[in-house]
Parts: structure tokens; sequence; C-alpha cells
């Protein structure tokens, strides 16, 4: 098996394991600290996160010698940004984390499970999705109005970047973000902490509110988003592993991270292409070991998210956000169009983004929910009326 491994792989695997984590951690950061995670906390989530989809993809890529990229939810992570603090404070979301992977288990184990997240009208998940990640698309232009300077440094060098080489664009500008944070706030090595590990064990709490506005909108996000897309992308590649022990696998990572603050792990969907395409290596046999090489990096990460989650405490909220959301821009592109793409679904769908994006809670629960049953609803009396 070692005679697999090229330049070609390892490069591979170190883009995708940086593009993955630069492009999207401050957006899980910032979703674990809306959900009430302190800086402790949201640094061991970042942690327990990065090591375990690491582990993850090691053990599944070498398992199955095809190319298994596993990344966070980074709509999950979205979804927890717009959700907010819920009654029993962080330990319920962190109970909710460990109902949440323990369906994405049963989804992997019960077929019937499956099919049920898979019967979930694609136009109302996509809407939901949308609707989640709206609020943090918008960031960029708060970030612009509150700060000119900084906002416009920010994205003019996303912009830029992305006319030649979009890949590149977000750690770009994720990069000059960590500049001006340097700059402009007192950063000191001191306050950053130590690189090591500092793993903070949260005890689990249990309620409804967290159940109905966490769980489950995380379970169908990041099945809807990301699972499903990312067995999508290993299939264009001509590869065909069985869909129940990777989601299985996906979970127990998820439900071995969540005590210690991590939301949820998953199959990766955009960065999956750089291990699972040609670039990765002429020979799709031997494309596993830059999955592999990608696990390695993405827990060598790990061990610096005491420092990333100190140095992004210390910035400005909205800079965070911003680059958070310039990261999201693609995918909410994507759940948008496809919300929209059926005529016959589409007022059911704009229903929900509309409702989940509003942000409006009821009972303690989140919009997401409250918008895929107003969505679903709606759609629900459209299609009585046009079978009648």
């Amino acid at each position: 098996m070692l005679k697999d491994i090229s330049p070609q792989t390892v490069s591979a695997g170190l883009l995708s394991a940086f593009v993955g984590f630069a492009s999207s951690f401050a957006v899980i950061a910032q979703g674990l600290n809306a959900v009430g995670a302190s800086q402790a906390q949201a640094a061991s989530g970042l942690m327990a996160l990065s090591i375990s989809m690491g582990l993850c993809a090691i053990w599944l890529s070498l398992r199955t010698r095809l190319p298994i990229s596993i990344a966070w939810s980074t709509p999950g992570g979205a979804l927890l940004a717009t959700t907010g603090a819920v009654e029993g404070g962080f330990s319920a979301a962190v109970g909710a984390f460990l109902v949440s992977g323990l369906l994405i288990v049963l989804a992997g184990s019960w077929p019937r499970l499956g099919r049920w997240v898979a019967a979930i009208p694609p136009a109302l998940a996509n809407a939901m999705l949308a609707g989640v990640l709206l609020g943090l698309c918008l960031a960029p232009v708060r970030a612009v109005a509150e700060m000119p300077l900084a906002g416009l440094a920010i994205v003019v060098t996303w912009a830029v970047v992305a006319k030649f080489r979009r890949l590149y664009a977000v750690p770009a500008a994720v990069i000059v973000t960590l500049g001006l944070i340097a700059v402009t706030a007192s950063v000191s090595p001191d306050s950053l902490g130590s690189i090591w590990p500092d793993p903070v064990p949260v005890t689990p709490a249990f309620s409804l509110a967290a159940l109905i506005g966490i769980a489950l909108p995380l379970f169908i996000v990041t099945m809807a988003s990301q699972n499903i897309p990312g067995m999508a992308v290993l299939h264009a590649n001509d590869y065909r592993p069985e869909a129940g022990p990777l989601f299985r696998a996906t979970g127990l990572f998820s439900i071995a991270a969540a005590p210690f603050g991590g939301h949820a792990v998953n199959l990766a969907a955009i960065t999956a292409a750089l291990c699972a395409g040609p670039d990765a290596h002429p020979d799709p046999a031997k494309r596993y070991w830059a999955a592999v090489i990608a696990g390695v990096f993405y827990v060598i990460f790990g061990l610096f998210a005491a420092a990333a989650t100190a140095f992004i405490s210390a910035s400005p909220p909205v800079l965070i956000q911003a680059v958070a959301g310039l990261a999201l821009l693609g995918a909410f592109g994507s759940a948008l169009m496809a919300a929209l793409a059926d005529a016959r679904d589409r007022e059911a769908a704009v229903i929900t983004f509309l409702v989940t994006g509003s942000g409006l809670g009821f009972f303690g629960i989140s919009g997401a929910f409250w918008g895929l049953i107003a969505g679903g609803a709606v759609l629900a009396l459209t299609r009585w009326k046009r079978a009648s």
C-alpha cells in the first residue's frame, strides 16, 4: 500500500485538508459560540471535529481503498449560528449533537430511515439550507458597512483571487482576515494558549426544544447537503461504495466528538473532488492515499484548534462572519437554485426559505424546523389540489 503514495497524492491531500479547514473553521467556531459554547468549549469542539474527521477518513480510505473524504458539517455550523442559544445552554446543544449522530447511524443501519430522508422533497431541503445560510451570507455586506476598509479588503481579496482560481479564494480571504486581526486586535502569543489539544468534556442534557430545534434540522441538513452529495461526488468519479457503512461510520465519529463539543462529521462534498479526481493520481486505484493524507493533516490541524479559536475571539465578530459568509456563498447559490428549479414546488420552497431565513422561532424551536413544516404544509396542499 505504501508504494501507492506519490507526491501528487500528498499535495492533493494537503490541499484538500487546508481548503476544508481554512475555508470553514470560522463558520464552525461561530456556530458553537452561538449555541452557548465558551471559548475553551468551542476550541475543544473544533479540535474534536478535526481529529474525528481525520481519523474517520484514514480508517475508511485504508479499509476500502477508496478516496473517502470526510469533513465537518459546514451547513450544520451555519445552522447553529442562526439557531442561537437554546434552553439548557451548551449542554443541551451537546445532547442534540449526540441525537443527531445517532440518527445518522440509524440512517446507515436502517435503510427505511435513509429512504425517508431521501424522500424529503429536494426543493424543501435545499430551501431550508438556503434559509439557514442567508444570515451568514449577508455578513460580508454588513462588514463593509460597519468596517469599510477591513471589510472591503476581505471581499476584494476573495473576488480577485476567485477570478483566477476559485479554489483558493476563501483561503486567501482567511489569510487577509487573520492579518487584519493581528494588526488591529491585541493578540499576544500568551493569549493564544498551547497548540496541544485541550479537550473540555461537556455533560449532555436533553430538552425537547434542543432536540427539535437542533438535532432534527442538523440531521436533515447533514444528510441532505453533505452525505448524499458526497456519495454523488464518488459516483461521478466512478467509485461505488455502499452508502450504509459510510453513513454509520460518520455517525459514530460524530457521537465520539459530541461529548467534547463537536456537532457533526460527514462525507465531504466539495473537497471530495480534490481527492477523488484525476489531479490526485492518474490511477483511480491509488487515489485513496490522497484522502488518507488529508486525514493526517486534519489531525495535525486539530492540534492548533485552541490557538485558532483564541485568535478568532480577539477579532471583531463581523470580520469572522464576513469570511464565513464568503465561504458559504457557493453552497447558498447551489441550494437556492435547486430549491427553485421545479416550478411546481417553487411556492412551497419560497415559504420554507422565508420562514427559515427569518430566524423566527416558537416555543424555543428554531426557524429551520418551522420553515420545513410550513413549506411541507403548503406543498401538501398544492399537491392535494393538483390531484383533485
